[in-house]
């Protein structure tokens, strides 16, 4: 690993994390220590305003935010690739979203890494969600967002249908298709539902908080114990 990309990657874990340890940061990043150290005080001396001492651990102040940084060939390409699927995969407002990002990142890149980000060879050729679904994952964005709970019409594999209120924890896509995940008031349990059998969609003025057993968390720990 660079020393650039080594120090760069420490900010960036202390703006993730709060307060972290020396001895975090070397696990994570395969170094010794005592490299920490040393490259915790090389930041101190350029200007980065790193909180802390060794022995206790290090932060940095709330709302820092680091400078224009370069990108290596696989990060472009990473990123060229992750906003193509998202363009043609998502919904409108998402894949707009998705197109002003490339544009923000090639404002400043210096020429020639503007030149690997417009020639990047990675594609994700079509838009292949239905209209009706992908003008409904916006919604359902605003509802995980704002954390509202949502009420829809649902027709399962063998085509009954039911009327379903759910807390909506997270959108999920499969590689062709989109599905919604959360905690299924009619069934007392976490339930994934197809984007595609939802209809009716509303978003009700209901919020849901962060309730024990009902949370992102325990979703995945359901279905971790049901081997999905």
């Amino acid at each position: 690993m660079r020393r650039a990309d080594r120090l760069f990657r420490i900010v960036q874990r202390l703006r993730r994390r709060g307060v972290t340890t020396a001895r975090a940061l070397a696990e994570d990043l395969g170094i010794s220590e005592r490299t920490v150290y040393r490259d915790v005080r090389d930041l101190v001396l350029s200007g980065v305003p790193v909180l802390g001492e060794a022995g206790v651990g290090y932060a940095l102040p709330r709302g820092y935010d680091l400078p224009p940084l370069m990108f290596n060939e696989e990060e472009i390409e990473a990123l060229v690739l992750g906003a193509r699927v998202v363009q043609s995969w998502a919904d409108p407002q998402l894949r707009a979203a998705a197109g002003d990002v490339l544009a923000k990142v090639e404002a400043v890149l210096p020429p020639a890494l503007r030149e690997r980000l417009s020639e990047a060879s990675l594609f994700s050729p079509g838009v292949r969600v239905p209209r009706a679904v992908a003008a409904e994952l916006g919604r359902l964005r605003t509802a995980l967002r704002e954390r509202r709970k949502i009420r829809f019409h649902y027709v399962d594999k063998g085509g009954a249908g039911s009327s379903r209120t759910i807390w909506p924890l997270g959108l999920f896509f499969w590689g062709k298709s989109w599905s919604v995940a959360g905690y299924c008031e009619l069934r007392k349990d976490f339930r994934n539902f197809s984007a595609e059998r939802v209809t009716a969609l509303e978003l009700l003025e209901d919020k849901f908080e962060h309730v024990p057993g009902r949370t992102l968390r325990d979703l995945f720990e359901h279905y971790r114990k049901e081997g999905h």
